[in-house]
């Protein structure tokens, strides 16, 4: 037997071994519990209905960098042909769709995770960009072939290198054994004999503990080239594309006159069984470069980025309300009543900080007022109770609805205006020091409001003649928007 392999039960010893330690190295990060949160609320959000999408967009919305990502994808190269810039989340899950929103989601929070904790080993930080940078070349490529699951293509690419990443942070000791091994740049010969197991499998053994679904998991294997003709099934053409993928995001890596060979062989030997020509091929991974270099921002693709001047809060919160309402107008003719109060909800949410937002619907058959959906700290758990009679009472909720005008509360602390605040607001929302109420009227009949509030302990809000005027064009939008489907 040769001294560099080892038999089948040394080598399924070792792999236990392995995929123990690394479950334990995982553990004693302390990524898991909220990484598994994360991809149960992304899976959750994907598995909804009537609501995926506000489902989709409130979890997003709920991981700042996950935020950011999203809508850096949205107003990508790879999804320029929607034509417009995105600037809220609400607006990318409805043109790009709840379950590519969310297979993005999955893929980004995943490589996320593993890098973001990571430390400053170039190792691990190299296996992760050179793993985003496979994403933006599989959707050039998918993008060729007029292929529909091209976000899935995005996120098998991204998931190809995930055994390369787990071991290179949690498991250094074993990354620098497998080079000692084979040399750098073939730990993966090395795998067998250091892990008891590929890196391949490290990958998809690490993708089923995170709960990531099937088809993905499937996907994250080695598919090489096959005869023409021979192109096998959807899981068959994801794990292809994904090898492909990764194979040209590791020659453009280094992006010399070798890797230009590399490629070049590489489209010719995958061209066939994926439906292209090598010249395709080529002109998608040259797509792929100049998207990444220009939206990506990978350290050996793109230098002296220009660094954009940090603006105010007020001024940023302005231009969030103004990019929220461009939003809505993009949308209007196409957007239901639904999507237009999530948009609207999301745009004031971010738009003024607030630490919450609720969207209430007027229940005629009912007689009352109930939250349909919400954003903000622990929301979820307290939108049950946010409800009320639509019944005239003497408090500041049902005055705003009969005047049909935003109401900005600067202080609701002060004991003499507590006594108009309802039982139901101070039971639930009582901690809020300032509020806004945004009634939706159609033809001079309440039929909901919005509602955002600021806990004491932010600066005291202000809102100006500007910001008025732009939450007055929001709520008309949406007012026109359920004006529109009723008619």
């Amino acid at each position: 037997m040769n001294s560099n392999t080892l038999s089948p039960v040394q080598a399924r010893a070792a792999a236990g071994a392995t995929l123990t330690l690394l479950w334990e190295r995982i553990g004693q990060h302390g990524d898991m519990p909220g990484f598994t949160r994360a991809i149960g609320a992304i899976l959750c959000a994907m598995r909804g209905e009537d609501d995926a999408q506000f489902n989709m967009t409130r979890t997003v919305l709920s991981d700042p960098v996950l935020t950011h990502k999203v809508l850096r994808l949205a107003n990508s190269g790879m999804y320029a042909a929607f034509g417009q810039r995105v600037s809220t989340v609400s607006r990318a899950v409805l043109v790009l769709g709840a379950d590519a929103i969310g297979h993005l989601a999955l893929g980004l929070k995943a490589i996320e995770d593993v890098a973001g904790s990571a430390s400053s080993a170039v190792s691990a930080h190299a296996e992760m960009e050179k793993a985003v940078l496979s994403g933006v070349v599989a959707r050039q490529i998918a993008d060729a072939g007029l292929r529909g699951d091209g976000e899935e293509a995005v996120v098998c690419a991204m998931l190809h290198s995930l055994g390369r990443m787990t071991v290179t942070y949690y498991l250094p000791e074993r990354w620098a054994a497998m080079q000692a091994h084979a040399g750098q740049g073939l730990e993966e010969q090395a795998a067998p004999a250091v892990l008891g197991l590929t890196l391949e499998d490290v990958g998809q053994a690490t993708a089923q503990r995170w709960g990531l679904p099937r088809r993905l998991v499937e996907s994250m294997r080695a598919s090489g080239p096959r005869s023409a003709g021979q192109t096998g099934a959807d899981g068959d053409w994801l794990a292809t594309v994904a090898t492909l993928a990764s194979r040209c995001a590791a020659a453009l890596w280094h992006d010399d006159d070798r890797s230009r060979a590399t490629l070049r062989a590489l489209a010719h030997s995958f061209g066939p069984v994926l439906g292209l020509q090598p010249g395709q091929i080529m002109g998608a991974v040259d797509l792929a470069r100049g998207a990444a270099a220009a939206q990506l921002s990978l350290a050996p693709l793109a230098k002296d980025v220009a660094v954009a001047p940090v603006p105010t809060v007020r001024a940023a919160l302005a231009r969030r309300i103004a990019d929220g309402v461009a939003d809505m107008r993009q949308a209007g003719g196409s957007a239901r009543p639904g999507q237009m109060v999530a948009m609207a909800l999301e745009t004031i949410y971010q738009g003024l900080g607030f630490t919450r937002a609720v969207a209430f619907r007027r229940h005629r058959q009912d007689a009352r007022y109930v939250a349909s959906m919400g954003l903000g700290e622990d929301i979820s758990a307290r939108l049950p109770a946010l409800h009320f009679d639509d019944s005239y009472l003497p408090d500041v909720f049902h005055a705003a609805l009969a005047s049909d005008r935003v109401i900005f509360i600067a202080n609701a602390c002060e004991p003499q205006f507590r006594r108009r605040l309802p039982a139901w607001w101070s039971a639930s929302l009582g901690q809020a020091r300032s509020f806004v109420i945004l009634p939706l009227c159609r033809n001079g009949q309440p039929v909901g409001f919005l509602y955002g509030d600021w806990v004491p302990d932010l600066p005291q809000p202000q809102l100006d003649q500007q910001q008025f005027a732009a939450l007055n064009e929001l709520r008309a939008m949406v007012v026109a928007s359920i004006a529109g489907r009723r008619a």
